[in-house]
């Protein structure tokens, strides 16, 4: 019978309480990998500001300009599957610290290309900083493995409230610390990088201790629910099982999707706005309140999970994200850029929470480092191309058409958790007579 309660409450469409003494100790945890959050952001943002600026300055061929850029997108994508299991196998703390170290070997190479003019040395550099975006973007599932299933989605959002004041902050210390190491332009910028890169590291080992896994699964996932690792698990199953379960695949498409989504036109937004009439100085205003909308809510998307349920804040995600479309296609405005960009932010904040919320609860402690790699190297694959697309399709079709296209990778979105949450209600009156 105790089990029965605790299967069911995984099922109920708001998750009930746990231990509060490791609630605690979880969101200590979280705290840690907030500030942790905040530096990568900030590091995050000075790098993608510049890259493609410096590129340009120290490239021969002019054509080769944006491989930099190209590099952080391509280094992290190949890193994630690694991270993910030497994140397993070596423990959160060590895991961590090695991207943290990685940034900032990555910040002080491309200082020292910068001096020598040498691109393929800040190609490197570059690539190492795409190392640490592998390992960082960890963070909030770290922090959401640690702790008891009704603390998960709470977990998940103090982390990303650590890139709010960050993704602001970032392209003003981008600005600002360009001429530190004056003459030479833009080496203080990635002196920076290295800095904050280097303080994560410094905080990782002083403060960050591993913690064990609380696997909570929902209904239809074998297993026990809220067991620590080691503490008599199941043995793990195949990815290709675990990644058929309705609770992986809504978790799965609403973290594509709203990656997606959100870099589809954040990408062509700045492009767009130019086109429409506006100056480059609107665009980037566009894109900082755009940020305000992906990282604010942070600060309550998670009691929201908590109080409404996954699925409701998933679906209110989704139609946010619509509701940016729809602005977009009435207006050219600003005002309705604004608003449609802030929309956009707000939706995928919702998405990202209660999607990450769902793999969490979608396997067993085993499985952790296979299927959250899994989740992580397609979410950054569709990411990377979507933001290679949207320019062409902008280039083509125009500003309306990116809005177009995102009605269909939503209704996708939708379906998929309107799947998991009829399965999850299926599932809940077997398990509970069991």
């Amino acid at each position: 019978m105790p089990e029965a309660v605790t299967e069911t409450a995984v099922a109920a469409p708001t998750l009930a309480a746990a231990d509060p003494a490791a609630g605690r100790q979880g969101r200590r945890y979280a705290a840690i990998l907030a500030a942790c959050q905040a530096l990568y952001t900030a590091a995050m943002s000075v790098d993608l500001t510049l890259t493609g600026l410096v590129g340009f300055v120290l490239a021969a061929d002019k054509g080769n300009a944006t491989l930099p850029f190209s590099l952080i997108t391509v280094a992290s994508a190949v890193t994630t599957i690694f991270a993910s299991l030497l994140i397993q196998r070596l423990g959160q703390r060590i895991g961590f610290a090695i991207g943290a170290a990685a940034g900032t070997l990555g910040g002080l190479i491309s200082v020292w290309a910068i001096f020598e003019k040498h691109f393929a040395l800040f190609c490197v550099g570059t690539a190492c900083v795409g190392v640490f975006q592998a390992f960082a973007r960890y963070y909030r599932l770290a922090a959401a493995d640690v702790v008891p299933l009704e603390d998960k989605p709470r977990a998940i959002s103090i982390v990303l409230t650590g890139g709010v004041i960050a993704a602001v902050l970032g392209p003003a210390l981008a600005a600002g610390s360009k001429d530190w190491l004056a003459p030479v332009t833009f080496a203080g910028s990635y002196l920076v990088v290295a800095l904050l890169s280097g303080v994560s590291l410094l905080l990782l080992l002083g403060f960050l201790r591993n913690l064990p896994v609380h696997a909570a699964m929902a209904p239809g996932v074998a297993g026990t629910a809220g067991v620590s690792a080691g503490a008599g698990q199941a043995p793990a199953r195949p990815l290709g099982e675990i990644m058929r379960q309705p609770i992986y695949i809504a978790s799965l498409a609403n973290n594509l999707i709203g990656f997606m989504v959100m870099m589809f036109v954040m990408t062509a937004t700045p492009i767009g706005a130019v086109a429409c009439g506006h100056s480059i100085g609107d665009g980037a205003r566009i894109i900082e309140w755009h940020l305000v909308g992906m990282y604010a809510p942070s600060f309550f998307s998670g009691h929201l999970v908590k109080r409404w349920g996954v699925v409701p804040v998933l679906l209110a995600g989704i139609a946010m994200c619509a509701a940016c479309g729809v602005l977009a296609l009435m207006s050219t405005s600003l005002p309705y850029f604004y608003a449609a960009l802030l929309c956009l932010g707000v939706g995928w904040n919702f998405m990202f929470v209660g999607g990450t919320t769902l793999l969490t609860m979608s396997y067993r402690p085993a499985e952790r480092g296979r299927a959250q790699a899994a989740n992580e190297f397609i979410t950054f694959a569709g990411t990377a191309a979507s933001s290679l697309f949207a320019g062409q399709l902008l280039a083509r079709f125009g500003w309306a058409m990116i809005n177009q296209a995102i009605f269909p990778l939503l209704a996708v979105a939708a379906v998929t958790t309107v799947w998991y949450a009829f399965d999850a209600r299926r599932r809940t009156p077997d398990v509970a007579s069991a």
